[in-house]
């Protein structure tokens, strides 16, 4: 039948190209995997001081996980789409579009694992005099 695809030999120049760009495959493996490091670290940066403001102002946080929430919905190929236009092409808009999606996690993570803490042992930190940072950076943090 025309229509049939050959599998075998479709495998076969598979490997063959693979094989033939193994160098370049490699380069470009090396570079996505720093785009993403690179996005996931100021996603970090991003989301997790953005996270404990939010567990010290709980009316703003329905709002902002709520955004961050709805921009993870929108397709990825729709997000590079929209920022062509504003920042184009390369290295930039994969980078802001990683990063987008990494901060609804880390976000909604933060803020749920210090709202989670105990607060009975953040009314004892409290209590023995720790200031609020204290209490943040020796109870919540720790123990989220």
């Amino acid at each position: 039948m025309r229509g049939d695809i050959d599998i075998n030999r479709l495998w076969t120049e598979t490997k063959d190209i693979f094989a033939s760009r193994l160098p370049e495959v490699g380069s470009l493996l090396i570079e996505h995997v720093y785009l993403s490091f690179l996005s996931i670290i100021i996603a970090i940066l991003v989301a997790v001081p953005l996270g404990i403001f939010l567990t010290r102002h709980k009316k703003a946080a329905d709002i902002i996980i709520g955004i961050t929430a709805a921009l993870q919905t929108i397709p990825s190929l729709a997000l590079l789409v929209f920022l062509v236009p504003f920042i184009g092409t390369g290295k930039p808009p994969a980078i802001i579009a990683l990063t987008i999606y990494g901060l609804l996690p880390i976000l909604r993570n933060t803020y749920l694992g210090i709202i989670n803490v105990n607060s009975s042992t953040v009314e004892a930190g409290i209590g023995m005099g720790m200031t609020s940072r204290q209490v943040l950076w020796k109870i919540e943090l720790p123990l989220r």
